[in-house]
């Protein structure tokens, strides 16, 4: 489960990488949680644009108060599944997620820290996402997982399901076969760095949502 990430890079250096023409503006931090808002890029009019999304599909949990806050879903085990399958069938509800590493928790209860992940070579990539438009906070959009490679096995089970740049145009626009195929296949292990870091997972600037995982 990815409930951390980062992405620091400028609206400039997202455009050119993800071959947009008019970049704009973004209220996204750079370091961003479940709950906050983090920067997209999905198609528009057969265009690449960029937008801030609120990161986690809303969620009211059985037996929650009509006053409680929602829970902002953010990972997606399982396109199959009632949630996702009708956003994942059409291809404009796709969308990459711009990052620059993602963090797990390692380490004791009370005491873990966060263990960082990057894609060798790559200041910037992708993380293959579903979006759509909610009554609760407009626009939000949420991560495809999937079994991690052997790279990551050591701290987490799961992982983002990663894209290189040759295959964002498939992801956007593919079938829903390809689109399972992603979440199907694993990351190549060389091209994951790991590095562990003596930062406490919780020390965070704000204190975001608990973030949840729909199977």
């Amino acid at each position: 489960m990815c409930n951390l990430y980062t992405m620091r890079r400028s609206a400039a250096e997202v455009a050119a990488h993800f071959r947009i023409e008019n970049p704009v503006a973004s209220n996204a931090v750079d370091e961003v949680y479940p709950g906050t808002p983090g920067m997209v890029v999905r198609e528009h009019v057969g265009a690449r644009v960029m937008q801030s999304m609120v990161w986690g599909f809303p969620l009211r949990l059985k037996g929650m108060s009509p006053t409680a806050k929602l829970k902002p879903v953010n990972n997606i085990a399982d396109l199959t599944k009632p949630m996702w399958v009708g956003l994942a069938r059409k291809p404009q509800w796709r969308c990459l997620i711009p990052l620059t590493g993602f963090a797990e928790a390692e380490g004791p209860k009370g005491a873990k820290t966060r263990t960082w992940f990057t894609v060798k070579d790559q200041p910037l990539f992708a993380w293959a996402g579903l979006w759509r438009i909610s009554d609760e906070w407009g626009p939000v959009y949420s991560g495809v997982m999937t079994d991690c490679n052997e790279a990551i096995r050591p701290v987490h089970d799961r992982m983002p399901v990663l894209l290189h740049a040759d295959e964002y145009d498939q992801w956007l626009n593919g079938s829903f076969d390809e689109a399972l195929d992603f979440q199907n296949r694993c990351f190549p292990d060389e091209l994951i760095e790991m590095t562990r870091t003596n930062e406490l997972w919780v020390k965070r600037k704000a204190p975001p949502l608990e973030g949840l995982a729909l199977a």
